[in-house]
């Protein structure tokens, strides 16, 4: 822009109010291209919409987006930020006057999605307003990742909200900077807004923690007056050395933070006279090599502090952030941190990845963007099947708002990941199908356990195999990031539909027991039904899988099943009795569905079934189903003594399920199911070859044998047969008991 143009901006805008001179004043000084036609119309329609509103400080409430606009314009965003900045409450106050649709008539659709993606979802009739909160969250991370301005808008609104927080009661104070704390700041730091997240942290402390804010506060002047001049002969010799040498730099001095220091005294449970880092210097310059250049002279100039030097130039955070680090010793026995960045370092450190508006432009800068961004459209995959709004907001703290480790593969590539993080979630990190087949992981070319929690530093390489059957259900407590849980979910949800369907019936069917009603199979599915239809989930089945793959949890559910429960259920029917093994042996032979697997598991075809080991159930045996989490279905007899030790515990009891052999299966032949017998003999020489020579007469598979001498002459002989069915082990059995020498024989 040359100067008439400017001249000419300013002077249109001599004509409005000073709040609004202010925000196009800031927008002339930036240099920049601005459509200030467009950013007035929206000023005059925003300001027409708020006519007569007021906040609670008694302002005009048209204040606040003009405000707002101004710290925007500070980032130097463009034109529809701006915009979107001043219209952002319109659609959510002015509802009777505006929508969106007029909106984008007016300013363009991207305008209007940016004011959507900052609107609450107060149409929406939620249960509570913790899960109308979390929704809103939920929103707007959508939003962000379509469009991240709309959280830099955000960010603004919520900063000046915290500097007029006052005007609000203290009840409401508190709710509000502790919402900012702990989501706000933390994604303002995730995002590299250094400057925004260190006001919002400051200003949320002062209505959190007086107090200790005030401490802390004194604590600072009380050292800061003992060695008031030292940051300056400090400042004064770092100037000298580098305008010795040369170098055209920019130097910065401040104390440390009252929320930094706080942060490490009550969370890092230090002593104010254990703050290395209270004095900083920072020094600008122009280029990355002159970073290093000044670093060297820092040292020479200064004792360095061991294990105190980071270079994030080098190796950036995660966030984008860049400088080096150094905590040095001055002849006053003071140690003070000293930054070194460049110009452009600095910007991008002060505003994080809204500097990529000023600094950087074209299809570069935004597949730099993408790349950066990439985390938000991550969060954003990984939840949109997780029903629970608590589930949401946890991936929050943990894959946002928690401090993070920084590892490397084998080819040294940097992840950085969540602190906590195991192998496991390295793995899917990497990649879905990585960790879908992974076996094991070596960390430093050591195997580990894959419940390792990985160290900053440490190179892992996670061993792989396309024989792998998937993950265990045991790692969804194991993982800590969301992003390796809902891929293991997403598995399990693609993989073991069936098995997802059944442990959700049996979770469900544990709850309702405890309501001490009887209820049939179709009224479940009817409460179910109901329940499905208040969280938004179309269909029955799809609840069941929800909650056997992990998506959603019974105790999300509770009260909702409580109260469908007391709809449909009858105050005088009868109290549910427990079933037992004799009960559902009955049931099972009432069914004559077909399987394809030879065996029916509560009328369900298609589901993962495995045949216990502890007392192998063939053909002809009356049998039970245990629903194994992560493993199908396990097939038991009824008379297994794993079977009737269940029956002492309800939690066990409830995942037993009828099962029956299919009447019309094609079982294999003498090859097909495993035996075991005990053949109690006389000793002698022979009777091992005796045994093994009668089931080779009778053409059956012998797949082992162990011997055991008994005190007394007696020798007990453990022998595993392949059968068909009941009728060809008996045969057996019977063929066994007249070899010479046996005295009895029994099924183990």
């Amino acid at each position: 822009m040359n100067d008439t143009d400017k001249t000419k901006s300013y002077n249109d805008i001599n004509d409005y109010p000073e709040e609004a001179r202010g925000l196009f004043t800031i927008l002339i000084n930036t240099g920049k291209h601005y459509d200030f036609d467009k950013i007035k119309r929206a000023y005059e329609y925003a300001s027409e919409l708020h006519e007569g509103q007021f906040r609670l400080s008694g302002e005009k409430y048209i204040s606040h987006p003009i405000a707002v606009a101004k710290i925007v314009a500070e980032l130097e965003l463009d034109t529809d930020s701006v915009c979107a900045a001043l219209l952002h409450d319109t659609v959510e106050d002015c509802s009777d006057k505006t929508n969106l649709t007029i909106l984008q008539k007016k300013f363009g659709a991207d305008v209007a999605e940016l004011v959507d993606g900052l609107t609450k979802l107060a149409a929406f009739q939620f249960e509570d307003k913790e899960e109308a909160h979390i929704e809103n969250l939920r929103k707007m991370f959508l939003a962000m990742s379509k469009d991240v301005r709309v959280t830099f808008i955000k960010l603004c609104d919520r900063l000046h909200n915290m500097r007029t927080l006052m005007a609000k009661p203290e009840e409401k104070r508190r709710t509000i900077a502790l919402e900012t704390m702990y989501v706000y700041a933390p994604l303002a730091h995730r995002l590299g807004m250094q400057k925004i997240k260190q006001e919002l942290e400051k200003l949320s402390l002062q209505y959190l923690d007086a107090i200790g804010y005030e401490e802390v506060e004194n604590d600072i002047k009380k050292r800061y007056g003992q060695n008031k001049d030292f940051l300056e002969r400090a400042k004064e010799k770092i100037r000298k050395k580098l305008e010795e040498n040369g170098m055209k730099f920019t130097l910065e001095g401040r104390v440390k933070s009252v929320y930094s220091i706080y942060k490490k005294m009550y969370r890092g449970n230090k002593s104010f006279d254990e703050i290395y880092d209270f004095y900083a210097i920072r020094v600008i310059v122009e280029t990355e090599l002159d970073c290093y250049t000044a670093l060297g002279f820092i040292h020479e100039m200064f004792n360095s502090m061991p294990g105190r030097f980071k270079d994030y130039i080098s190796t950036p955070k995660p966030n984008g952030y860049r400088s080096l680090h150094t905590t040095v010793i001055g002849r006053d026995g003071i140690p003070f941190e000293v930054q070194i960045r460049t110009y452009e370092m600095h910007h991008v450190a002060e505003y994080g990845i809204a500097a990529n508006w000023k600094y950087k432009t074209g299809a570069t800068a935004n597949d730099e963007m993408d790349q950066r961004l990439r985390w938000i459209s991550e969060i954003v995959e990984a939840e949109k099947d997780t029903r629970d709004p608590d589930e949401f907001l946890n991936a929050l703290k943990i894959d946002i708002f928690q401090e993070e480790v920084f590892t490397f593969t084998p080819k040294g590539e940097v992840r950085s990941l969540p602190q906590g993080s195991t192998v496991i979630d390295f793995a899917y990190a990497i990649h879905s199908e990585v960790g879908n087949k992974m076996v094991g992981a070596k960390v430093n070319g050591m195997i580990v356990p894959i419940d390792h929690v990985l160290v900053s530093g440490e190179i892992v390489e996670i061993l792989t195999t396309q024989s792998s059957k998937g993950p265990s259900r045991d790692w969804l407590n194991i993982v800590k990031t969301s992003m390796a849980r809902n891929k293991i979910r997403q598995w399990f949800k693609k993989e073991q539909k069936p098995e997802n369907i059944l442990v959700g019936k049996s979770e469900i069917d544990k709850e309702l027991k405890k309501y001490g009603l009887a209820y049939t199979e179709s009224q479940r599915n009817e409460i179910v039904a109901n329940v499905a239809k208040r969280i938004g989930i179309s269909d029955v089945e799809d609840v069941y899988n929800a909650i056997g793959y992990g998506g959603l949890t019974v105790s999300k559910i509770s009260g909702k099943l409580r109260d469908e429960f007391d709809k449909l259920i009858r105050p005088d029917a009868q109290a549910v009795k427990p079933q037992t093994v004799e009960e559902i042996t009955e049931q099972n032979k009432a069914r004559h569905k077909k399987s394809e697997n030879g065996v029916i598991i509560d009328g369900v075809d298609g589901v993962v079934v495995k045949f216990a080991k502890c007392c192998n159930p063939i053909p002809g045996d009356n049998i039970i189903g245990f629903v194994t989490k992560g493993f199908g279905i396990s097939i038991h007899r009824c008379d297994c003594p794993n079977v009737l030790s269940m029956q002492g515990s309800d939690e066990s009891r409830s995942r037993l399920v009828s099962a029956v052999w299919d009447r019309e299966a094609v079982y294999p032949s003498a090859t097909g199911f495993e035996a075991q017998l005990r053949v109690i003999c006389h000793t002698s020489m022979t009777v091992i070859a005796d045994i093994a020579s009668t089931l080779a007469d009778m053409r059956v598979n012998l797949l082992g044998m162990k011997m055991q001498q008994n005190p007394g002459n007696e020798t007990v002989v453990s022998v595993t047969v392949a059968c068909s069915n009941t009728g060809h082990l008996e045969s057996i059995m019977s063929r066994l008991r007249s070899v010479r020498a046996v005295e009895e024989v029994t099924r183990s």
